[in-house]
Protein backbone atom coordinates (compact mmCIF):
# COMPACT_ATOMS: atom_id res chain seq x y z
CA UNK A 1 0.00 0.00 0.00
CA UNK A 2 1.28 3.64 -0.41
CA UNK A 3 2.12 5.94 2.02
CA UNK A 4 0.18 8.55 0.24
CA UNK A 5 -2.50 10.01 1.88
CA UNK A 6 -5.94 11.56 0.13
CA UNK A 7 -4.59 14.65 1.27
CA UNK A 8 -1.58 14.08 -0.76
CA UNK A 9 -3.59 13.72 -3.94
CA UNK A 10 -5.25 16.77 -3.45
CA UNK A 11 -2.40 18.41 -3.55
CA UNK A 12 -0.44 16.92 -5.98
CA UNK A 13 -3.81 17.35 -7.98
CA UNK A 14 -3.40 21.34 -7.03
CA UNK A 15 -0.08 21.61 -8.06
CA UNK A 16 -0.40 20.41 -11.05
CA UNK A 17 -3.26 22.94 -11.83
CA UNK A 18 -1.58 25.98 -10.55
CA UNK A 19 1.94 25.31 -12.57
CA UNK A 20 -0.53 24.57 -16.05
CA UNK A 21 -2.19 27.99 -14.75
CA UNK A 22 1.02 30.18 -14.06
CA UNK A 23 4.04 28.90 -16.08
CA UNK A 24 2.64 26.73 -19.09
CA UNK A 25 -1.26 28.24 -20.52
CA UNK A 26 0.43 31.71 -20.28
CA UNK A 27 3.16 30.65 -23.05
CA UNK A 28 0.54 28.28 -24.88
CA UNK A 29 0.16 30.54 -27.99
CA UNK A 30 2.79 32.78 -26.74
CA UNK A 31 6.04 31.31 -27.16
CA UNK A 32 8.84 34.26 -27.72
CA UNK A 33 12.34 33.95 -30.08
CA UNK A 34 14.27 31.06 -28.55
CA UNK A 35 12.02 30.00 -25.94
CA UNK A 36 11.51 26.95 -28.47
CA UNK A 37 14.50 24.30 -28.73
CA UNK A 38 15.37 21.35 -30.81
CA UNK A 39 16.69 18.11 -28.32
CA UNK A 40 17.43 15.30 -30.62
CA UNK A 41 15.24 16.32 -33.70
CA UNK A 42 12.83 18.61 -34.89
CA UNK A 43 10.11 16.19 -33.39
CA UNK A 44 11.86 16.27 -30.15
CA UNK A 45 11.38 19.84 -28.92
CA UNK A 46 12.04 21.55 -25.27
CA UNK A 47 10.69 24.94 -24.41
CA UNK A 48 11.04 27.50 -21.42
CA UNK A 49 7.34 26.19 -20.70
CA UNK A 50 8.85 22.49 -19.95
CA UNK A 51 11.61 24.22 -17.80
CA UNK A 52 9.98 26.20 -15.81
CA UNK A 53 7.63 23.82 -14.86
CA UNK A 54 9.49 21.22 -14.31
CA UNK A 55 11.51 23.30 -12.21
CA UNK A 56 8.36 24.05 -9.88
CA UNK A 57 6.57 20.64 -9.76
CA UNK A 58 10.08 19.58 -8.28
CA UNK A 59 10.87 22.21 -5.76
CA UNK A 60 7.48 22.01 -4.29
CA UNK A 61 7.59 18.24 -4.11
CA UNK A 62 11.22 18.29 -2.67
CA UNK A 63 10.05 20.82 0.11
CA UNK A 64 6.61 18.66 0.92
CA UNK A 65 8.31 15.07 1.12
CA UNK A 66 11.30 14.79 2.53
CA UNK A 67 13.68 12.68 1.09
CA UNK A 68 12.06 12.03 -2.28
CA UNK A 69 13.58 11.10 -5.85
CA UNK A 70 12.34 13.74 -8.36
CA UNK A 71 13.16 12.10 -11.82
CA UNK A 72 12.04 14.76 -14.83
CA UNK A 73 11.97 14.48 -18.39
CA UNK A 74 14.22 17.61 -18.65
CA UNK A 75 16.54 17.30 -16.00
CA UNK A 76 17.24 13.55 -17.59
CA UNK A 77 17.97 15.21 -20.76
CA UNK A 78 20.77 17.36 -19.15
CA UNK A 79 21.79 14.61 -16.86
CA UNK A 80 20.96 10.82 -18.01
CA UNK A 81 22.78 9.50 -15.02
CA UNK A 82 19.40 10.01 -13.11
CA UNK A 83 18.20 7.34 -14.09
CA UNK A 84 20.72 4.76 -13.09
CA UNK A 85 18.38 3.00 -10.17
CA UNK A 86 16.21 5.92 -9.45
CA UNK A 87 13.61 2.96 -9.05
CA UNK A 88 15.22 1.41 -6.18
CA UNK A 89 15.03 4.23 -4.08
CA UNK A 90 13.68 4.11 -0.61
CA UNK A 91 10.88 6.50 -0.07
CA UNK A 92 8.44 8.33 -2.75
CA UNK A 93 10.03 8.97 -6.13
CA UNK A 94 8.06 11.22 -8.42
CA UNK A 95 8.50 11.23 -11.88
CA UNK A 96 7.44 13.75 -13.57
CA UNK A 97 6.96 14.58 -17.50
CA UNK A 98 5.98 18.62 -17.52
CA UNK A 99 4.58 19.09 -21.04
CA UNK A 100 3.45 15.75 -22.45
CA UNK A 101 3.01 16.67 -26.16
CA UNK A 102 5.63 19.54 -26.68
CA UNK A 103 5.83 19.42 -30.22
CA UNK A 104 1.96 19.70 -30.63
CA UNK A 105 2.39 22.66 -27.57
CA UNK A 106 5.23 24.78 -29.67
CA UNK A 107 2.94 24.45 -32.52
CA UNK A 108 0.29 25.62 -31.00
CA UNK A 109 -2.50 22.46 -30.67
CA UNK A 110 -4.28 21.98 -27.50
CA UNK A 111 -3.14 18.54 -27.15
CA UNK A 112 -0.75 18.34 -24.23
CA UNK A 113 -0.77 17.17 -20.78
CA UNK A 114 1.42 17.40 -17.39
CA UNK A 115 1.79 13.70 -15.94
CA UNK A 116 3.08 12.85 -12.37
CA UNK A 117 3.66 8.92 -11.29
CA UNK A 118 4.51 8.18 -7.68
CA UNK A 119 6.76 4.92 -7.32
CA UNK A 120 7.03 3.24 -4.00
CA UNK A 121 9.01 0.35 -3.02
CA UNK A 122 9.73 -0.59 -7.36
CA UNK A 123 6.16 -0.05 -8.09
CA UNK A 124 4.13 2.47 -9.74
CA UNK A 125 1.42 3.68 -6.40
CA UNK A 126 -0.20 6.94 -7.97
CA UNK A 127 -0.56 8.35 -11.43
CA UNK A 128 -2.04 11.83 -12.47
CA UNK A 129 -2.58 13.47 -16.49
CA UNK A 130 -3.47 17.22 -16.28
CA UNK A 131 -4.84 18.98 -18.96
CA UNK A 132 -4.46 22.23 -18.50
CA UNK A 133 -6.37 23.67 -21.29
CA UNK A 134 -9.81 21.84 -20.10
CA UNK A 135 -8.40 22.10 -16.29
CA UNK A 136 -9.01 18.54 -15.26
CA UNK A 137 -7.10 15.41 -14.37
CA UNK A 138 -7.74 11.85 -14.83
CA UNK A 139 -5.71 10.06 -11.86
CA UNK A 140 -5.50 6.56 -9.76
CA UNK A 141 -4.38 5.39 -6.48
CA UNK A 142 -3.14 1.74 -7.21
CA UNK A 143 -5.70 -0.59 -6.03
CA UNK A 144 -8.72 2.03 -5.74
CA UNK A 145 -9.79 2.47 -9.44
CA UNK A 146 -9.23 5.43 -11.74
CA UNK A 147 -11.01 8.31 -12.18
CA UNK A 148 -11.74 11.76 -14.05
CA UNK A 149 -11.69 14.67 -11.70
CA UNK A 150 -13.31 18.58 -12.67
CA UNK A 151 -12.50 21.67 -11.83
CA UNK A 152 -15.56 21.62 -10.12
CA UNK A 153 -14.81 18.76 -7.89
CA UNK A 154 -17.13 16.56 -9.52
CA UNK A 155 -15.80 12.82 -9.75
CA UNK A 156 -16.58 10.50 -12.31
CA UNK A 157 -15.22 6.67 -12.91
CA UNK A 158 -12.89 5.90 -15.57
CA UNK A 159 -13.80 2.61 -17.13
CA UNK A 160 -12.36 1.34 -20.75
CA UNK A 161 -14.08 -0.07 -23.72
CA UNK A 162 -16.03 -2.88 -23.73
CA UNK A 163 -13.93 -5.28 -26.04
CA UNK A 164 -14.61 -4.67 -29.62
CA UNK A 165 -13.79 -9.00 -30.65
CA UNK A 166 -12.09 -8.04 -33.65
CA UNK A 167 -8.87 -6.16 -34.82
CA UNK A 168 -11.59 -4.48 -37.63
CA UNK A 169 -13.49 -3.11 -35.08
CA UNK A 170 -11.12 -1.61 -33.32
CA UNK A 171 -10.07 1.96 -32.94
CA UNK A 172 -6.31 2.63 -31.53
CA UNK A 173 -3.10 4.66 -31.36
CA UNK A 174 0.20 3.26 -32.56
CA UNK A 175 3.15 5.31 -32.02
CA UNK A 176 5.67 3.41 -34.48
CA UNK A 177 7.60 6.34 -35.31
CA UNK A 178 10.39 5.35 -33.00
CA UNK A 179 10.81 1.63 -34.37
CA UNK A 180 13.74 0.16 -36.24
CA UNK A 181 12.67 -0.83 -39.71
CA UNK A 182 11.66 -3.26 -40.68
CA UNK A 183 8.79 -3.16 -37.87
CA UNK A 184 8.23 0.28 -38.21
CA UNK A 185 6.75 -0.16 -41.90
CA UNK A 186 5.52 -3.67 -40.94
CA UNK A 187 2.98 -1.40 -38.00
CA UNK A 188 2.42 1.48 -40.08
CA UNK A 189 1.01 -0.69 -42.78
CA UNK A 190 -1.26 -3.05 -40.46
CA UNK A 191 -3.08 0.15 -39.09
CA UNK A 192 -5.20 -0.23 -42.07
CA UNK A 193 -6.50 -3.40 -40.42
CA UNK A 194 -8.45 -1.32 -37.85
CA UNK A 195 -11.58 0.52 -37.88
CA UNK A 196 -9.18 3.84 -37.42
CA UNK A 197 -6.74 5.10 -35.76
CA UNK A 198 -5.80 8.25 -33.64
CA UNK A 199 -2.17 9.80 -33.31
CA UNK A 200 -2.41 12.66 -31.20
CA UNK A 201 1.53 13.03 -30.58
CA UNK A 202 0.53 13.13 -27.06
CA UNK A 203 0.87 9.87 -24.79
CA UNK A 204 -1.24 12.23 -22.10
CA UNK A 205 -4.55 12.26 -24.29
CA UNK A 206 -4.11 9.11 -26.06
CA UNK A 207 -3.84 7.37 -22.39
CA UNK A 208 -7.19 9.60 -21.12
CA UNK A 209 -8.95 8.35 -24.71
CA UNK A 210 -7.86 4.64 -23.35
CA UNK A 211 -8.84 5.07 -19.95
CA UNK A 212 -12.10 6.89 -20.62
CA UNK A 213 -13.73 4.03 -23.14
CA UNK A 214 -13.01 5.69 -26.67
CA UNK A 215 -10.12 3.81 -28.23
CA UNK A 216 -8.91 0.48 -27.51
CA UNK A 217 -5.60 0.29 -27.45
CA UNK A 218 -2.82 2.67 -27.38
CA UNK A 219 0.66 1.47 -28.41
CA UNK A 220 4.31 3.01 -27.97
CA UNK A 221 7.83 2.09 -28.73
CA UNK A 222 10.00 4.30 -26.25
CA UNK A 223 9.57 3.65 -23.01
CA UNK A 224 10.76 6.77 -20.75
CA UNK A 225 8.86 6.44 -17.08
CA UNK A 226 7.64 9.73 -17.16
CA UNK A 227 5.72 8.96 -21.02
CA UNK A 228 4.31 6.13 -19.49
CA UNK A 229 4.40 4.93 -15.62
CA UNK A 230 1.27 7.50 -14.58
CA UNK A 231 -1.02 6.39 -17.65
CA UNK A 232 -0.44 3.25 -17.70
CA UNK A 233 -1.77 2.42 -13.75
CA UNK A 234 -4.55 4.81 -14.50
CA UNK A 235 -5.44 2.70 -17.69
CA UNK A 236 -5.08 -0.52 -15.50
CA UNK A 237 -7.07 1.09 -12.49
CA UNK A 238 -9.67 1.76 -15.08
CA UNK A 239 -10.04 -2.02 -16.19
CA UNK A 240 -7.32 -2.52 -18.60
CA UNK A 241 -4.63 -4.22 -19.99
CA UNK A 242 -0.95 -3.25 -20.10
CA UNK A 243 2.18 -5.18 -21.16
CA UNK A 244 5.33 -4.91 -23.03
CA UNK A 245 5.54 -5.95 -26.63
CA UNK A 246 6.96 -9.69 -24.99
CA UNK A 247 4.35 -10.16 -22.26
CA UNK A 248 6.08 -9.19 -19.60
CA UNK A 249 4.67 -6.65 -16.99
CA UNK A 250 5.45 -3.24 -17.40
CA UNK A 251 7.69 -1.87 -14.42
CA UNK A 252 9.26 1.80 -13.35
CA UNK A 253 12.81 0.57 -14.16
CA UNK A 254 12.22 -0.54 -18.16
CA UNK A 255 13.31 1.40 -20.28
CA UNK A 256 13.12 -0.90 -23.65
CA UNK A 257 10.99 -3.07 -24.68
CA UNK A 258 7.77 -1.31 -26.10
CA UNK A 259 4.22 -1.34 -23.97
CA UNK A 260 0.83 -2.12 -25.24
CA UNK A 261 -2.50 -1.08 -23.85
CA UNK A 262 -5.78 -2.30 -23.95
CA UNK A 263 -9.24 -3.44 -22.87
CA UNK A 264 -7.93 -6.34 -22.01
CA UNK A 265 -5.81 -9.61 -22.35
CA UNK A 266 -7.92 -10.85 -25.61
CA UNK A 267 -8.07 -7.55 -27.45
CA UNK A 268 -3.86 -7.61 -26.40
CA UNK A 269 -3.19 -10.71 -28.43
CA UNK A 270 -5.47 -9.68 -31.06
CA UNK A 271 -3.88 -6.13 -31.99
CA UNK A 272 -0.15 -8.11 -31.17
CA UNK A 273 -1.05 -10.47 -33.26
CA UNK A 274 -2.71 -8.26 -36.29
CA UNK A 275 0.13 -5.53 -36.14
CA UNK A 276 3.31 -7.10 -36.14
CA UNK A 277 2.25 -9.99 -38.88
CA UNK A 278 4.67 -9.82 -41.84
Amino acid sequence: MSTLSSGDMDWLAALLLDVGTAEIMPRFRNLGDGAVQEKTSAADLVTEADVNAERVITDALLQRFDGAVVIGEEAVSENPALLEGWSRAEGLAFVVDPIDGTFNFASGVASFGVMLAVVEAGETVAGIIHDPVGKDWIMAEKGSGAILRRLDGRETALQVAEPAGAINRMIGSASWQYMPEPERSTLARNQALCLGSVAYRCAAQEYRLLAGGHIHFALYNKLMPWDHLAGSLITTEAGGYVRRFDGSVYRPEHTDGGVLATTDIDSWNMVREALWRG
